[in-house]
C-alpha cells in the first residue's frame, strides 16, 4: 500500500513540475514603413502574448482598429510563427522568439511592428 501512495505522490510531483504557469508578455510601439507605405510611423500597435508550455496565444490591437487574435506553437528554440487575418483580403505575419532570457516579436504586413516582449 505504501508503495502505491509513494508512486502516486511522485507522479503528482512530476505532473505539477511539468506544467508551469502561463506567462504573459507585452509590447507596444510605433510602426515602421514598408515599400508603398508612408504613415506607419503614426500607427501605434499593442500586443499581448500568453505562453502556456509550447502554446502561444496572442492578441494585437492597432489604435483605432479591432483586436485580432492568433495562435502558434513555439519550437525547441522558442521560435513561433503565425498569420493574423486583418480583413477579407489582408493579413500580417507574426514571428517571434520567447525564452527564459528574452522575447521578441515582429508583425510584418502593411507596416512592420517590432520590439522586445516584456513580462507583465
Amino acid at each position: 500500500m505504501s508503495k502505491a501512495v509513494a508512486a502516486g505522490a511522485i507522479a503528482l510531483a512530476f505532473a505539477g513540475a511539468a506544467h508551469a504557469q502561463p506567462v504573459v508578455y507585452s509590447w507596444s510601439g510605433m510602426g515602421t514603413n514598408v515599400p508603398g507605405s508612408a504613415k506607419c510611423s503614426t500607427y501605434r500597435m499593442s500586443i499581448d502574448v500568453m505562453v502556456d508550455g509550447n502554446k502561444v496565444h496572442g492578441v494585437l490591437k492597432q489604435q483605432g482598429r479591432p483586436e485580432r487574435a492568433f495562435e502558434a506553437t513555439k519550437d525547441a528554440s522558442g521560435a513561433f510563427k503565425a498569420k493574423v487575418q486583418l480583413a477579407a483580403d489582408s493579413s500580417m505575419d507574426v514571428t517571434g522568439t520567447i525564452s527564459e532570457k528574452d522575447g521578441r516579436v515582429l508583425l510584418d504586413g502593411y507596416c512592420k511592428f517590432e520590439g522586445r516582449l516584456t513580462p507583465k
